[in-house]
Formats: C-alpha cells, structure tokens, sequence
C-alpha cells in the first residue's frame, strides 16, 4: 500500500470531519455504518450514492438509520456476498476440473482396452493359433474387460458424488443471486433488482410494442412515526406496506423498495386503466390496516401512502418513466396526501380523498 502524502493525509482528515458534521446535522446516529456512508457521500466516492442522500435529505432533512442500513447494504456492503460468490464459484471450477480429469483417464482407459481388443482380433485371426492360445487370449480378454467395468464404476460413483456437490454449490450461488437482489428489512426486491426490472420492463416494451405502467408510492409522514415511535415501529410500517403490496399484486409483477420509504411497483402488460386499479387497492389496504405496537398492543392508528402512476410512451427510459411515476408522487404529496395521481390526468382535476 503506498504512503499518503501530507496532502492526501490532509484531506483525509477533512472528509471525516465533514461526515461527522453531517451525521448530526441531519441526525445520523453515531456508527460505522453511517460514519461509512457520510465519508464515502462527501469524498464523492460513489456517484449513485451520493445522488440519492442528495435525494433524500432534500425531502426528509435527516438520514435515518433505516435510509443509512439501506444506503450501506446496497451500495457499500458488498464484500460477504462476493466472498460467498467466489467461494462457491471455485468450488464448482474445482469440480469441473476433477471431472474433466476423470474423462482423461476413463478415455486413456477405454484407448487401451480397444487397443487390447485389436491385438486380440489379431491373435485370433492368426493361422497357427491352438485351443491353447485361445484361452489365454480369452482370459486375458476377461482380466481386461473387468478393469474396465470395475472403472467405469468408480467413474460413475464419482460423477454422481460431483453432479450432487455442484447441484449444492449451484443452489448456494443462487441463494447469494436472490440475497443481493433482496431488501433485508422486508423481504423484498432492493433498488438493484427494482433498476435491473424496470430497465428490462422498458427495453420489452419498446421493441414488443406491449404497454408497461410504472407504480412509486410513499409512505405519508413516515418521518413523525419514526419520531414519535422509534425505528423499530418504523420497520414495522416499512414491511406492513411491503406485506400490503405483495398480497395486492399478481405473482409476474415485481415489487421493490428502493429509498428509505419509497417503494415501486412494476406492471409488464397492463395498460393505465389496470394500474391505477391496482394502486388504488394498494392505497386503500394499506389505509386499512391498523398499526399495533408489538411490545405493548398499543394502536398507533392508521398510515396512508402516495401513489404515483406513469405509463410507458415511445422514446422513454427507465430513468425517464421513473422520473415521471415520482414527480406523479411527489404531486400526490402535495395535494394532500393519501391519494393516487396519473401522469395522464392534470393536477387540477384532482380530487381529496376521504
């Protein structure tokens, strides 16, 4: 590792004072975790990063420790997964290795038996050959024939053993593919699979001509129930909401979460008719459902969300319609609350929900 020079020893130092700076100043607890994120947000290490604490404590005005988990795990927090990968991924190299050394020697084995077989033709097939001679090429030939059986049968019991260990391995490196595609908290897809989803969603329906619609909704006044209540109640809302959504869409659909209280949901074949039906069911069970404090039984009431609705047009990205569907958000927000707004419908003929 080369050695900092004064300078860069210098700025390293004014990075951390600045993220410490910015830990309180918008309500960080004190922890690697968020000392991990404030640091790499002010030395401008990671640009996708820094764009969204830019996002989110412009409409917050903190980062609290739910946004600082999301914010390492996703964007930080990547080494365990890419040990587990790499292990399993040499586990299988190896035993592809084994295999293809074990066809060497049954195909060196098999070469060699075919070779005896053709002196024996040959033997046979001589003019002076006697019973005598018979029966020792004959028995010669069973020697032979039973090496041969006896290892193919190792062969096989082996290659049963590594089909077994990489089916294993296969299923483990699937489970890495699915945990970083997860959202721990609740369970379902993070802001990785949600951008991987809708860029596919969009790249399909520009070349099939088939509609996509795009759902972004918000918790509303999430940041007063982790005020009042804690993080914890926090959590609770976060995966109620993720519970509420999965039991409200069909199985093809993918749901994410993918900032701190900001979730999506991503609809292939569904025209702006069926979207909004499916926000507004997502909206009015969210609505309800009542929110109990599990350590006490306490009801804390209701909570409400804001939905917003964007169709896919020619030309659009994934960044483009994401931009849309949350603008349509953001518009809910402002008109109150608790309400679904379409990027097909003006503002002004909104109308307050009850």
């Amino acid at each position: 590792m080369p050695d900092l020079s004064s300078a860069d020893l210098d700025r390293s130092f004014l990075f951390g004072q600045r993220a410490m700076e910015l830990m309180k100043a918008y309500r960080s607890s004190a922890t690697p975790r968020s000392y991990a994120v404030w640091y790499t947000y002010v030395a401008g290490l990671n640009p996708q990063l820094t764009e969204t604490v830019k996002r989110l404590t412009a409409e917050h005005g903190a980062l609290t420790d739910n946004n600082v988990d999301l914010l390492f795990e996703t964007y930080l927090d990547g080494r365990q997964l890419s040990s587990e990968t790499e292990r399993a991924s040499n586990g299988v190299l190896a035993e592809i290795e084994q295999i293809m050394e074990m066809l060497d020697t049954a195909l060196g084995s098999t070469a060699r038996y075919g070779a005896s077989l053709q002196a024996f033709t040959q033997d046979l097939a001589a003019p002076a050959v006697n019973r005598a001679r018979v029966r020792e090429i004959i028995s010669s030939l069973v020697v032979t024939t039973r090496d041969v059986a006896a290892n193919n049968r190792t062969l096989e019991a082996r290659m049963r053993e590594s089909r077994n260990e990489i089916e294993t391995l296969r299923e483990t490196l699937e489970a890495v593919r699915v945990e970083s595609l997860t959202d721990p908290l609740t369970g379902i897809g993070n802001r990785k699979h949600f951008e991987e989803m809708l860029r596919k969603a969009v790249d399909h329906s520009a070349v099939q001509g088939q509609p996509v619609c795009l759902v972004v909704l918000d918790i509303d006044h999430f940041k007063r129930f982790n005020d009042l209540y804690g993080h914890l109640t926090g959590d609770q809302v976060l995966r109620l909401v993720a519970m509420t959504m999965r039991e409200s869409v069909e199985t093809r659909t993918t749901i994410a979460r993918f900032g701190g209280e900001e979730f999506g949901i991503i609809l292939p074949d569904c025209d702006r008719i069926s979207a909004g039906e499916v926000a507004e069911k997502v909206r009015t069970s969210v609505m309800g459902r009542e929110l109990v404090k599990r350590s006490t039984g306490e009801s804390l009431g209701r909570i409400t969300i804001s939905v917003g609705v964007a169709v896919y047009r020619r030309g659009d990205t994934a960044v483009s319609l994401l931009e849309r569907a949350d603008h349509c958000m953001f518009t809910a927000k402002r008109s109150g609350r608790n309400r679904v707004v379409d990027d097909g419908i003006p503002a002004d003929t909104m109308h307050d929900v009850a």
